[in-house]
């Protein structure tokens, strides 16, 4: 008996290491089942119509049309809170059915029930799944969705919208700008107001702090020179920067004005941050890009050599499923 003990010891001991170093090699953590960290997951990557766009037939969208696996989601982010087994959804995006079911995969609901939506503007691809919860579809009860105080009045005064709350759906969570919210005793975030197009609703980004580390998220930007905050400053108080990479140039959409869709390309990003330390510059993750930005594209030439530039200056490309702990 006591071999058998000492034998079912020592296999334990070399899954526990083989998963660490499974871990280590992939870059995303896995935690034991007695851990009570907190895990940030990337759940889409995409601007808010997702990758292939409506309409797009172009030879650069035509890869997602044809092949599954080449499709991106909107961008989405899930925060697993494993010491009190909870989980938060941050944007909910067109994409919300397929983002939940690979957080389900992940972080079981039986498990860790979803606790929160975090919101950051009304603009389509960061709110307009909160359909999916209604009485059309999942008919959830009293989802707690935080928001900032014109998003709230815009989802109370605007149907379908209204019709969340008067159902119990959801309850709405008013956020103040600046202001720590707690969502669990060891993980909390800040509003962080941006300049962007609000025509419905204020726009913020969000330090969200873990009990060890600190990630930004900024979606969305109109630019970095008119935010009245130092971005360059904010970045040494964080571990992780995932920030707006909405476009790569100016010239990606000939027929459309550009002025008109604000956005740091990510070329110019590049020049922006370039004087940052190699250390600083590893905390950035850009996310949020539209289909015509190459970085999207890790399949063919023209993406892997924008991705390789990227990388070569010292930053980092988002991806779908990559996981950071907090």
């Amino acid at each position: 008996m006591t071999k058998l003990i000492k034998s079912l010891k020592q296999r334990r001991f070399f899954i526990i290491a083989f998963i660490s170093l499974a871990s280590g090699l992939t870059g995303s953590p896995v935690f034991a089942e007695e851990s009570k960290g907190v895990a940030l997951k990337v759940l889409g990557v995409a601007q808010d119509a997702g990758y292939p766009q409506l309409n797009c037939y172009q030879p650069h969208c035509m890869p997602g049309w044809g092949d599954f696996h080449k499709r991106r989601l909107a961008t989405s982010l899930a925060v697993i809170d494993k010491a009190v087994r909870q989980k938060f959804l941050f944007e909910a995006t067109p994409d919300i059915k397929q983002q939940l079911y690979v957080l389900n995969q992940y972080a079981a609901d039986a498990q860790y029930p979803l606790a929160g939506i975090v919101l950051t503007h009304a603009h389509i691809g960061h709110y307009t799944g909160l359909m999916h919860l209604g009485r059309e579809a999942a008919g959830t009860e009293t989802i707690p969705v935080y928001v900032m105080p014109r998003m709230e009045k815009f989802l109370r005064n605007n149907g379908p919208w209204s019709q969340l709350m008067s159902l119990n759906n959801i309850v709405l969570k008013t956020l103040k700008s600046n202001h720590v919210t707690e969502l669990t005793k060891q993980l909390k975030i800040i509003p962080l107001l941006v300049p962007h197009r609000d025509e419905y609703s204020e726009t913020v980004g969000y330090k969200i702090i873990g009990p060890h580390k600190t990630a930004l998220f900024i979606p969305d930007i109109d630019k970095w020179q008119k935010w009245g905050v130092n971005i360059k400053a904010l970045l040494t108080t964080v571990d992780y920067a995932f920030i707006d990479g909405t476009f790569y140039s100016a010239n990606e959409l000939p027929s459309r004005n550009m002025l008109e869709i604000p956005h740091p390309f990510v070329s110019e990003s590049l020049q922006f941050f370039e004087n940052l330390s190699s250390r600083q510059k590893k905390k950035i993750f850009f996310i949020h890009f539209n289909h015509s930005n190459p970085l999207l594209w890790d399949w063919n030439k023209a993406g892997k050599a924008a991705i390789g530039k990227v990388q070569q200056a010292g930053f980092n490309v988002a991806t779908e499923g990559m996981v950071i702990d907090l």
